[in-house]
């Protein structure tokens, strides 16, 4: 499940900074005309990659409750601190992306 929270919290990292607006507050710069498909790209590949976590790990029924549950924990938590901590969400984000891998491996 820890797989499943990483790749959620990932892909709606990249979503969000495929966004000018929050790309710029985040970064401090405008993003190059390539940048925002390539991180619309990564951000559907992560919410699938947690998807198909979801449906290894409990089936398709559960899988699907447990895969929306952990992306409304993931946009509530980007949604609540990124006025407040937007560097704090990068770093988080940053993580994720390295330990949902070894997460869903069973490394971790």
């Amino acid at each position: 499940m820890l797989a499943i929270a990483l790749f959620a919290f990932a892909g709606c990292a990249a979503l969000c900074l495929a966004m000018d607006k929050h790309f710029s507050e985040l970064l401090g710069r405008k993003p190059r005309p390539g940048q925002t498909l390539v991180l619309r790209l990564a951000g559907w590949l992560l919410l699938a990659l947690a998807l198909a976590a979801a449906v290894r790990h409990a089936g398709w029924a559960i899988g699907l409750a447990e895969l929306f549950g952990l992306l409304m924990a993931s946009l509530c938590l980007w949604v609540f601190a990124l006025p407040y901590r937007p560097r704090w969400l990068l770093g988080l984000a940053a993580l994720s992306l390295v330990l949902a891998p070894f997460s869903a491996l069973g490394l971790i």
